[in-house]
């Protein structure tokens, strides 16, 4: 039987993991083992390692992030998962290690995988997020890995500019659709009770992060956003950033805004099939999350993607992309709760997928040949007219 060992550590990953686990889990010559790490395991982010505990059973868990408002943060949680991870792998050796994306707390198990042979398989790769540090973490985890699953062919070709062999990437689909496809959400009457708040029959869901390439304008970038909501006027729910850098800033402020607006409401963790309800039921989504790139399409849901912060990606056709300005965001949401707009998404299609990427994935998985070939990587050059030449020559 193969051990696949997959690593998740935050709500977001666990929700994009969840019909591969299933899958797994389906097939009697693959043993599942869920690593968990990162902010699942802290109180202030929800604690969100319980949401994994009620579907599956962990194999081990590292405790890794060090939260900070500054930069070193990310440097201390890297190295305490790096020696976590070590020392979990110098016991214990999976035949695949699973990793998704691009978080700096996602970094320590490729780090600590690869001097130990195991492969590594990486879901997201190829993709771009230019406003954020991820965008060079998810680089770095694919040069790591050995087999990749891409969500579209755009980022495929990324990965194979970047000299990943073409036998190693797999055209899959963003496995978070699947879950979309097969997953009831609650209707409002159930979402309220569920989540324990008056949530109105109209609402803007929004989430919003740090980004992490220009942190010394948090504060200027959320204070904006929440100006932009009093223009609008239009009940707000808040989902909470991730554990970056300066991300406590964003936390105080809609924590603060939410207790001086009656419909303004805030949800430390809405679990899996809470946030889905949360975007089925929205009247449009803001903020700068890669769900609403990713998953909103697949319910037609207007975004108002504010900054740079997801840019890079493809954009399906419900995205609205606006500046930090307070102006243009009061601009973006009205439009993208107009009729008009709404309508003219009537017909569009998801270019994630089809919802179907969980068993494309897990066959691979399962009949993948784990030799030297694999564990042995080559750079793949291709042709380009070069634009560089030696001095010296």
């Amino acid at each position: 039987m193969r051990d696949i060992a997959v690593v998740t550590i935050a709500r977001s990953d666990f929700g994009i993991y969840f019909p591969i686990l299933k899958e797994i889990q389906k097939r009697n010559d693959l043993n599942l083992k869920i690593i968990v790490s990162g902010m699942h395991l802290s109180p202030k982010f929800g604690l969100t390692v319980t949401e994994v505990e009620r579907e599956f059973e962990v194999f081990h868990k590292i405790d890794s992030l060090y939260y900070s408002e500054n930069p070193d943060g990310v440097g201390h949680t890297i190295a305490q998962g790096t020696k976590g991870f070590t020392e979990l792998f110098s016991k214990y050796k999976p035949d695949i290690l699973l990793t998704l994306g691009d978080r700096f707390d996602m970094l320590p198990a490729v780090l600590a995988a690869f001097p130990f042979k195991i492969p590594i398989a990486h879901l997201h790769g190829g993709e771009l997020t230019l406003g954020n540090i991820d965008d060079t973490i998810r680089h770095m985890i694919s040069k790591a890995a050995h087999i990749h699953f891409a969500s579209s062919a755009v980022y495929a070709n990324r990965l194979s500019q970047l000299g990943e062999e073409p036998w190693r990437i797999h055209v899959t689909g963003a496995p978070g659709l699947d879950t979309i496809r097969e997953t009831q959400v609650w209707d409002l009457e159930t979402m309220k009770s569920r989540l324990g708040i008056n949530i109105p029959e109209s609402y803007l869901l929004t989430t919003f992060h740090p980004v992490t390439l220009d942190l010394e304008n948090t504060k200027t970038y959320i204070n904006n956003l929440l100006s932009a909501f009093e223009t609008v006027n239009r009940p707000v729910v808040f989902t909470y950033p991730n554990a970056d850098s300066t991300g406590n800033f964003i936390i105080e402020a809609i924590n603060d805004f939410a207790d001086k607006n009656e419909n303004v409401y805030v949800i430390k963790n809405a679990g899996q099939i809470g946030y889905l309800s949360l975007m089925a039921h929205a009247e449009a989504m803001v903020g700068n999350s890669s769900s609403g790139i990713i998953e909103a399409a697949s319910y037609r849901l207007p975004v108002v993607n504010i900054g740079n912060r997801q840019e890079g990606r493809v954009f399906p056709e419900n995205i609205i992309q606006c500046d930090y300005s307070t102006d243009q965001i009061s601009q973006a949401i009205l439009k993208a709760i107009s009729e008009e707009f709404k309508a003219s998404l009537a017909s569009m299609v998801n270019p994630y997928g089809d919802g179907r990427s969980a068993p494309r994935i897990v066959d691979i998985l399962s009949s993948l040949s784990l030799n030297h070939q694999l564990t042995s990587k080559r750079f793949n050059d291709i042709t380009v007219e070069s634009n560089f030449k030696e001095p010296w020559l």
